[in-house]
């Protein structure tokens, strides 16, 4: 937080220099709009405190007592909370957003700010994909990670399960230069998926420094997180030291039953990694269960070479049967007797299978129900195209544990979603902001309602060098959240998902209200957020 700090510094100093004046108020110059009669809770983890808001060009100009005449506009508010707008560090909107560019599920959950390019997946042009984002019109701020698994694709020929040549790996490097000097945040991976799964730890470091170099950080899907969590967990911390620039670890969990209660290990290591002058922070969002392809299911070398390859060793009944075999080893490692655990969220093929899981599909499509007909079921789902899957892999008791972290951010994981769409998704992109404010402040009391915002303002802001967001301060970019601290709840499920989230009165975008009395009401305010160094 240093440079917001020193930003803080210099306007107060200005202030009581002044002849009463603030810095950004100019003699007789009226206000765009004045938020009055909130509890401001400015993101810091402070207490709340009541007092007016002023906005002018989209910049937070006033905060205290304010006369209504000044203001072009006023929203009373009393009783409300007034927080910065939620910043969500882990999302995966590329294709959504394109789609659906009023993203109404981050907004109706108080997100005004997402990164997305997370899990080794971005576009590989990123000023290109900026520049169409900007001309199209958004109503979130978007920034974005350099994927890479997508660089990795770019950057290599021919097979992917080897190291890359000197030559690869300089294009490579050469990517992720372009893409930071294009206003990349950092560098992620996505080290379960292909092609990311196959590479060393050395080349991760590599293209980290290159991302360092430019004050971006180093965010990853580890290679696992659940039986072998620790040693992932540590290699991370070891990239980001070798690397020298920030580690941020994505959708921090324990996905296995067997490990359950893991997290008391696993916080405790990046405990001890921050002790010794290691930057590290983790994101996690407030659900048992977690949201991928179907092709997590299976082992990774099914998928080396492209879709056509795997089709082709999924016609001999050999290896199917192989296939087959260790879908049912990997779930039993992690302590599941069946594919009961895991949940078709889309299947484009036959979207009558959305909502069921893998063990219900198999009874109805193939009247039986041992493990190895559900792995087959599994196959079958695969070949037809694939699916988007939700699964219940994770204890309540350890998504309590490792929220409570003060390192720990808050992220949905989720893309824009249509909610006319037949698919059934994981609640977590409708609900996932609201569930931590309702549930676990106000229900649970687990943590409290400035620790909860500054885990989705400030500090999601610091970790990304998002210097002029998450505080509500004069000067800071007028991105805000008004609701109402008793209401605030989710109401999505994993039944019926697509679900706003409610008692979010108005949420503002740099300075423009996007939803109004609950509503969104079409504006496109949002902008491209780049590293600021």
């Amino acid at each position: 937080m240093q440079k917001v700090t020193s930003f803080v510094i210099i306007v107060l100093t200005l202030i009581s220099s002044g002849a009463g004046k603030h810095p950004f108020q100019q003699s007789g110059q009226p206000f765009d709009l004045v938020i009055t009669g909130g509890r401001l809770v400015d993101g810091t983890g402070n207490p709340w405190f009541v007092a007016d808001l002023a906005i002018r060009d989209g910049r937070i100009v006033e905060i205290g007592r304010i006369e209504r005449s000044r203001a072009g506009r006023v929203i009373d508010v009393a009783g409300s909370i007034v927080a910065p707008g939620f910043i969500d560090v882990h999302t995966h909107i590329e294709g959504g957003i394109r789609l659906l560019s009023t993203a109404p599920n981050f907004l109706h959950m108080g997100v005004t700010s997402v990164v997305t390019g997370n899990c080794g997946g971005s576009a590989l042009d990123l000023g290109e994909w900026f520049g169409d984002l900007t001309k199209q019109g958004i109503s979130i701020n978007v920034a974005s990670l350099i994927g890479h698994n997508t660089v990795r694709r770019a950057g290599m020929n021919g097979d992917f399960d080897r190291p890359p040549t000197p030559e690869e790996l300089q294009r490579m490097k050469d990517l992720v230069d372009r893409a930071m000097m294009d206003g990349a945040v950092g560098l992620s991976t996505g080290l379960e998926y292909i092609p990311g799964t196959y590479a060393k730890t050395d080349e991760i470091v590599e293209l980290a420094r290159v991302a360092a170099s430019h004050g971006g950080l180093y965010a990853t899907h580890m290679r696992d997180e659940g039986e072998f969590v620790e040693r992932s967990i540590r290699e991370s911390i070891e990239i980001g030291e070798l690397a020298g620039c920030p580690v941020e670890i994505s959708h921090f969990k324990i996905s296995s039953k067997k490990r359950w209660g893991a997290s008391l290990i696993t916080n405790r290591l990046v405990e001890e990694a921050r002790s010794r002058g290691v930057a590290v922070t983790v994101d996690q969002y407030l659900y048992p269960a977690s949201s991928t392809g179907i092709g997590i299911l299976f082992p990774s070398w099914l998928f080396e070479g492209g879709p056509e390859k795997m089709r082709e060793r999924l016609q001999d009944t050999a290896t199917r049967r192989k296939v087959r075999r260790e879908v049912v080893d990997k779930a039993r490692r992690q302590g599941f007797q069946d594919l009961a655990f895991a949940f078709v969220a889309n299947h484009q093929a036959d979207q009558s299978l959305n909502g069921k899981n893998i063990a219900q599909i198999t009874l109805e499509v193939k009247k039986k129900n041992d493990v190895y007909s559900q792995a087959d079921q599994a196959i079958d789902l695969l070949l037809a195209g694939g699916a988007q899957m939700v699964l219940r892999k994770m204890s309540d008791r350890d998504v309590d544990r490792i929220l409570t972290q003060p390192f720990t951010m808050i992220a949905s994981d989720a893309g824009v979603i249509d909610p006319e769409s037949p698919s059934i998704p994981h609640p977590r992109g409708f609900g996932n902001n609201a569930r931590v404010l309702g549930h676990y402040v106000r229900e649970k009391k687990l943590v409290g309602l400035e620790d909860a915002i500054r885990k989705m303002t400030s500090l999601p802001a610091q970790t990304f060098k998002l210097w002029d967001r998450g505080l509500l301060r004069p000067g800071m970019a007028a991105d805000i959240v008004v609701f109402d601290p008793s209401t605030v709840a989710d109401r999505a499920t994993f039944e019926q998902p697509k679900q706003f989230a409610t008692g979010f009165r108005y949420v503002l975008v740099n300075g423009k209200p996007v939803i109004e009395s609950g509503n969104h009401n079409g504006a496109k305010p949002g902008m491209i957020l780049k590293l600021n160094r």
